[in-house]
């Protein structure tokens, strides 16, 4: 028989628990919910909650809505986002992970905190993901976004340079980054650099690469907008080449499961665990069987 697991390290973050719970519950109310964009890069979980009566909307279409409620996910809005609902009388239920909250808090005072003479903030992130639109939204547009270390050329070597982190991204890297700026800077410049990244997320990293170097065989799922899926999938690929990027169990090649002893699902912090034990579901038919493995459900 082979052995099934489902990686209990994976699933949703605390920041996506707390949003998904907010909106089930204004929807047992109410059927009927705005949100902010997706309100998870997971298309399947989108449409559950779509079912349910969640309306995803974009930023042009909140201008539009009057005396509403609209939900704002975790990655969080900039300061334009709260100024549009107020002056449309739209009642916000406010999602943002607490993280990402601290963070936006920080960029805006750093920001404010020199009436002339302001640092240089600078996001390493990816540019237009909606948690750096948050951002850079605290610096009235102005700070730099750099998604690799190729992009440091960008930053004003002559100003003081303020580095902060998307919390989702590879702490390894961010640390390069801040050592390839300190080395390009001068005495004269005030550089200092802020490692934001979320621990829960970053110490998934870790977990995840032990979890597929213990099976021949890994199903990671995630959404095609997930980046912390791209991630984490890299990492399960670096250990485990025979691993394979899903979004739902329709996407599983029966090949992939001949000539293997050992099965890992995993997913990224938006993966939902019930899509991955649809994913366990399909496999034990496939093959034939019903795992005795515990899953976290």
């Amino acid at each position: 028989m082979v052995t099934i697991e489902i990686d209990k390290g994976s699933g949703f973050c605390f920041g996506v628990t707390t949003a998904i719970r907010k909106a089930e519950e204004e929807l047992d109310k109410n059927g009927h919910l705005y949100c902010l964009g997706d309100i998870v890069h997971n298309s399947n979980e989108v449409e559950r909650l779509r079912n349910k009566g969640l309306e995803t909307i974009t930023h042009e279409q909140m201008r539009s809505l009057h005396n509403v409620k609209v939900l704002f996910r975790a990655h969080g809005e900039p300061p334009e986002t709260y100024a549009i609902a107020q002056r449309n009388g739209i009642e916000i239920i406010d999602a943002t992970c607490p993280v990402v909250l601290k963070l936006q808090q920080r960029i805006h005072q750093a920001y404010n905190d020199r009436a002339t003479d302001k640092p240089q903030i600078v996001i390493y992130g990816k540019r237009g993901h909606a948690e750096v639109n948050g951002l850079v939204g605290q610096t009235q547009s102005e700070a730099i976004v750099i998604e690799c270390i190729d992009e440091i050329d960008k930053i004003d070597y002559t100003r003081d340079i303020f580095l902060y982190s998307q919390t989702t991204k590879s702490v390894q890297e961010f640390r390069r980054i801040a050592e390839e700026i300190g080395k390009r800077v001068n005495g004269q410049v005030d550089f200092k650099s802020f490692d934001t990244i979320c621990r829960s997320v970053a110490n998934r990293i870790p977990q995840i690469r032990l979890f597929a170097e213990k099976h021949s065989l890994i199903l990671f799922v995630a959404g095609s907008k997930s980046s912390n899926g791209r991630i984490l999938f890299r990492e399960c690929l670096d250990v485990n080449p025979n691993s394979h990027l899903i979004s739902n169990e329709t996407e599983i090649c029966d090949e992939w499961l001949h000539n293997t002893d050992s099965i890992g699902i995993c997913g990224a912090t938006s993966t939902p665990m019930w899509l991955m034990n649809n994913v366990k579901e399909s496999v034990e038919q496939r093959l034939g069987q019903k795992s005795t493995n515990t899953s976290n459900e």
